[in-house]
């Protein structure tokens, strides 16, 4: 498997109701380790999420909410996807594609997939 590089340094999605997102992500992100960081800047119009010092994801009412977003978070374990999966669903998400595996996309894909409360299409995934 080839060696994975960080990409993109950071991602900040547009919500349209900063405490209905913080509390959907703050429950489907904690089975991969995320915890609500604190806003990415004054006047607390957004919310950075990440393991301690990582706040690489944020949700934010500064951007629009618009069609066609889609984040996908990595798992350490097929548990992980599994336990990200029931959280999102515990915490208002809307299936978008039950956890399995999805060879069309490469060989030892697991992902799992949920609608957020706006619409956009976030996932979690294992590479085994």
């Amino acid at each position: 498997m080839p060696v994975r590089r960080v990409v993109i340094d950071h991602v900040s999605v547009g919500v349209s109701d900063l405490p209905r997102s913080i509390a959907f992500y703050t429950r489907a992100l904690e089975p991969l380790g995320f915890k609500p960081l604190g806003p990415w800047s004054e006047g607390a119009r957004s919310m950075a999420f990440g393991p301690e010092g990582l706040d690489d994801f944020a949700v934010s009412l500064d951007y629009a909410v618009g069609p066609g977003v889609h984040v996908c978070f990595a798992a350490e374990t097929q548990d992980e996807v599994d336990a990200f999966h029931a959280a999102a669903l515990a915490a208002g998400g809307r299936d978008n594609g039950a956890p399995g595996p999805r060879a069309e996309y490469s060989p030892g894909y697991y992902g799992a997939f949920v609608l957020d409360p706006d619409g956009h299409n976030i996932e979690a995934v294992h590479h085994g």
